[in-house]
């Protein structure tokens, strides 16, 4: 996976265009976008220039996705671009993401699902919390090469829902340490593009947004990371609330264990 960092600093606006340079630390590419049209110009044309017009719908999606409210002059912040991926894919809901970290690799990309590994343990997880009391549930179930079922519960509290959803899979992945291939099948984009596509990006820009703030919940991304290993890893999506057997499944034992909350938690 190739992957490169730019500084981008906006330094001028005029009615709501939004004048942007790119450098690389050598060359410098200047764009204009308008946030509220959605509108994005290349001013000049040299290699750079011509490097993220290649590039486009990965920077297009970066600046769709900043704050209005972080469009003024003086912003600065670096952005990772990644060669020769289809990025697009990834915003694909119907394709298995991959996380290769084998042999001291680290890659990550969009398959079929017909191109995925037809023997592989998987893991079914889902979570529930409830925010205004502040605590909840996971469960997830282990399917072995034999198609075997174990199923686990377990509370959790003070961590917010999205850290729940990676408290599942971080808790399963502890369980199957000695296991190099897996399949992590979940109802939540954020489990499934975290490691995938947000965390390389992270680890480059001083774990920063398109927004210039911190990203949120590092140090638990940084934990799912550490218990990949060097692990083949899917991540396949499924829609909550769809009939799916073991998702359904979880997401009945997460709810059990979320509303019949008591105790602390063992750490």
């Amino acid at each position: 996976m190739k992957m490169m960092l730019f500084s981008m600093e906006i330094i001028d606006e005029e009615n709501s265009n939004y004048k942007i340079i790119i450098s690389n630390g050598t060359d410098n590419s200047f764009v204009e976008f308008n946030p509220l049209k959605k509108e994005l110009h290349f001013i000049d044309n040299n290699n750079l220039s011509d490097f993220f017009k290649g590039q486009e719908y990965q920077f297009r999606k970066m600046l769709h996705n900043k704050r209005i409210d972080t469009y003024y002059v003086g912003f600065k912040v670096k952005v990772v671009i990644r060669e020769d991926k289809d990025v697009a894919a990834f915003n694909d809901r119907s394709k298995i993401l991959v996380l290769d970290k084998r042999n001291n690799d680290y890659d990550s990309y969009a398959i079929e699902e017909n191109k995925a590994e037809a023997r592989i343990h998987k893991i079914y997880t889902d979570a529930s919390y409830f925010e205004k009391k502040n605590h909840g549930g996971f469960a997830f179930i282990i399917e072995d090469l034999t198609g075997n079922y174990n199923l686990y519960t377990d509370k959790v509290k003070d961590i917010g829902s999205s850290q729940a959803e990676l408290e599942a899979a971080i808790k399963a992945l502890e369980l199957l340490k000695d296991i190099k291939k897996i399949r992590i099948i979940t109802d939540s984009q954020y489990v499934r593009k975290g490691l995938t596509e947000w965390l390389p990006i992270w680890k480059l820009n001083d774990f920063k947004t398109i927004n210039g703030e911190p990203a949120k919940n590092i140090d638990k991304w940084l934990e799912f990371d550490k218990v990949c290993g060097e692990k083949y890893i899917e991540f396949q999506w499924v829609k909550a609330h769809s009939n799916h057997f073991e998702n359904s499944l979880c997401d009945m034992y997460a709810r059990d264990t979320a509303r019949n909350f008591k105790g602390k938690i063992k750490k």
